[in-house]
């Protein structure tokens, strides 16, 4: 991988960059870390300075509609519209980007706002000066239950408020059975991409739902997301899935973001893989990739919790044997921690409302 990536040369590049993305595209992280490392390591201050981010409600096949046509893949396009503000045709954007900056024609890229957002939940397009946003409140909504939070009918909650008791959750983890993939940011298949409802995923034993109440007012999530997950498995090595959805009043649960983290890569990409001491809690980091959406009043917001997201991410067969030769699959017994030594959250960038217009 080192061979071609360019991670490590940023510094390199001389000219200005436009990044177009979609917060449902499975290259929405890396653009986000790109569209950062350019404006901090570009080589020429154009090249910095001149870098534009563009992040619509796109899958990554749609190419700025809304709903992918039949006639460009093979899965169904997505149930929900963002309105005809959201289409837009990347090829006007491309053409004026190019007009500028190698025609010289002054049609106002150069005064772009360096990062443009679409706004879903609210549904309208918003110039911002940075990313993250200065004026974000990281914020932790803790998850806690009485022990049986067991698909949508169980008890969990997702609240601001820490935990005071020392109640988990348990599920079984079964690679042979594995909870399936029902949009989010998948690509180049017949799995469904992009926004979808997780009602039918949310009625397995195998996922834990952690709900808030209805919400009062408007509340905005823009920006990085990540959980905090305190957690044990009988496996010698697993994997384990955050995914946070909006419940809307007709009970309708669209996906909004989701993640996932390797047991035995905890540390992080690129470094070593450590197995785990099976029955033994250790705490893990899933990234949830980033978003911008506002859970409306009346609205709820849940997040879902497991050990497999397929085929989006391929599955972790709990053996600790190599994921490429491995054939043999082991069911694993999960516990989920949520006490006040344990506290699992998510971690949520809240913009107040007052500002985010």
């Amino acid at each position: 991988w080192d061979g071609i990536s360019f991670e490590n040369d940023y510094n390199k590049i001389s000219v200005p960059i436009l990044s177009i993305d979609g917060w449902y595209d499975i290259f929405l992280r890396g653009d986000i870390n790109d569209d950062a490392r350019m404006r901090k390591e570009g080589k020429t201050p154009e090249a910095r300075n001149g870098k534009r981010l563009i992040v619509g409600p796109w899958a990554h096949e749609t190419g700025g509609r809304v709903a992918l046509p039949p006639n460009l893949g093979a899965a169904p396009p997505n149930p929900v519209d963002f309105g005809s503000d959201a289409a837009v045709d990347k090829r006007v954007l491309h053409l004026r980007w190019f007009d500028h900056w190698l025609k010289g024609i002054d049609n106002g890229v150069g005064t772009d706002a360096p990062v443009q957002i679409f706004v879903m939940g609210k549904n309208y397009w918003r110039n911002e000066n940075e990313w993250p946003l200065a004026r974000t409140k990281y914020t932790n909504y803790y998850i806690q239950s009485g022990g049986k939070a067991n698909s949508a009918s169980g008890d969990g909650v997702l609240t601001a408020e820490q935990p005071k008791g020392s109640d988990t959750d348990t599920f079984t983890y079964d690679p042979a059975n594995p909870v399936p993939s029902m949009g989010g940011n998948v690509c180049c298949s017949n799995v469904p991409s992009g926004p979808w409802d997780q009602r039918s995923v949310e009625e397995r034993k195998d996922v834990l739902v952690y709900t808030t109440p209805a919400m009062r007012e408007a509340t905005e999530i823009t920006g990085p997301i990540k959980m905090e997950l305190y957690a044990s498995t009988s496996a010698k090595d697993t994997d384990w899935t955050a995914k946070l959805v909006d419940i809307q009043p007709d009970g309708f649960a669209q996906n909004i973001q989701s993640g996932i983290v390797r047991a035995r890569y905890r540390d992080g990409g690129g470094k070593p893989a450590k197995m785990i001491e099976p029955g033994k809690i250790y705490s893990y980091t899933i990234d949830l990739w980033a978003t911008s959406y506002v859970i409306l009043p009346g609205h709820k917001l849940r997040l879902e919790i497991s050990s497999s997201d397929f085929p989006r991410f391929d599955r972790n067969l709990n053996t600790g044997e190599d994921p490429n030769t491995g054939t043999k699959m082991v069911a694993a017994k999960q516990t989920i921690y949520h006490s006040a030594r344990y506290p699992s959250h998510v971690v949520l960038p809240l913009i107040p409302q007052e500002t985010a217009k």
